[in-house]
């Protein structure tokens, strides 16, 4: 028996969009007057919602907060440069298709969890043609409080009706695994995604994920390991 549910976040584990993020950011701070960012400082700010990526960039730091009247002008102007680019610069990472099909041959219900906002990860997923592959998609802006809190998990269990510990999150950052631990999902960790630059692999203690992969094309031999016995 496998998983009951199956959940899998957007940006770092199945598309790498850090091309689109970083051509918006740099859009918003030309509009802004600002210096533009590296491709590396947008890499480690990305994780955590389009919110936190504008104070990041507004604040060349993780965890302050940019003046509020600025933070809003620039939130405007990143969301209309990103809906102008969403897509355009990304593409999914090597693997992730073959892993989608297999995923979808086991017949359990499969849902995408990101923090990223609905009106940019729907036309995303959609873009990239691998929207067809999930029940339902939680965005950011669908639950009050984003990963690493787990009410968009706990969410997703109770549209498929699944016992949370007969559940799995895929993701690539540490928002990802604590979210799981929370929720009481198990948690698989991809190598190559954006975490703040961290190694998944030396995750510990809430953030220590329960397997390590570096393709999807590796996840019936992760399963076959994380199986659930009733």
């Amino acid at each position: 028996m496998y998983f009951e549910l199956i959940t899998i976040d957007l940006d770092g584990t199945l598309v790498d969009s850090v091309g689109d993020l970083h051509e918006a950011v740099n859009r918003m701070q030309n509009a802004l007057g600002e210096e533009p960012a590296t491709v590396e400082q947008v890499q480690n700010w990305v994780g955590n919602g389009v919110e936190r990526l504008v104070h990041r960039a507004l604040t060349q730091s993780m965890d302050l907060d940019a003046d509020e009247v600025l933070f809003h002008r620039a939130l405007t102007e990143f969301s209309d440069a990103y809906e102008a680019v969403n897509g355009t610069r990304s593409s999914l990472y090597p693997g992730v298709l073959a892993g989608l099909e297999w995923l979808a041959s086991l017949d359990t219900p499969m849902i995408m969890i990101t923090n990223k906002a609905g009106r940019f990860a729907r036309p995303l997923l959609k873009r990239l043609a691998i929207d067809q592959f999930f029940d339902h998609q939680i965005c950011g802006d669908d639950v009050a409080e984003k990963k690493p809190d787990p009410s968009a998990l706990l969410l997703a269990a109770r549209y498929s009706a699944a016992v949370p510990r007969r559940s799995v999150l895929i993701g690539d950052s540490v928002s990802d695994i604590r979210a799981a631990r929370a929720a009481g999902f198990a948690s698989v960790a991809v190598s190559y995604g954006y975490n703040h630059g961290q190694s998944v692999r030396e995750g510990t203690g809430t953030w220590r994920p329960d397997a390590v992969i570096d393709s999807f094309e590796e996840l019936p031999a992760v399963f076959k390991r994380l199986v659930v016995v009733v």
